[in-house]
């Protein structure tokens, strides 16, 4: 099942405008780059959601640490450990 994943916005790590951007994200301490270009409003500190290594939206913190709970409880997070996830 291809899901989007909750995860902190840590760093940017290249940007070659305000649009085309790529970004480290934690998902509880897995950190993945991910393309931002799809929110071009997130900043660091932001919780986003990713799908197929791009985040898709940016999310409020309280709901993006429930959302991430549920899935490692539902067991659905093993892809994370999977170096195809990203870049």
């Amino acid at each position: 099942m291809c899901l989007a994943i909750p995860g902190k916005l840590i760093a940017i790590t290249s940007q070659l405008d305000d649009t085309f951007r790529l970004g480290k994200v934690s998902f509880d301490g897995v950190i993945k780059e991910v393309s931002l270009t799809l929110v071009p409003e997130a900043k660091i500190d932001d919780y986003i959601m990713v799908h197929v290594g791009a985040a898709i939206s940016v999310v409020d913190e309280i709901e993006a640490k429930k959302t991430f709970d549920i899935l490692k409880q539902l067991g659905e997070l093993n892809e994370l450990d999977s170096p195809d996830f990203t870049t």
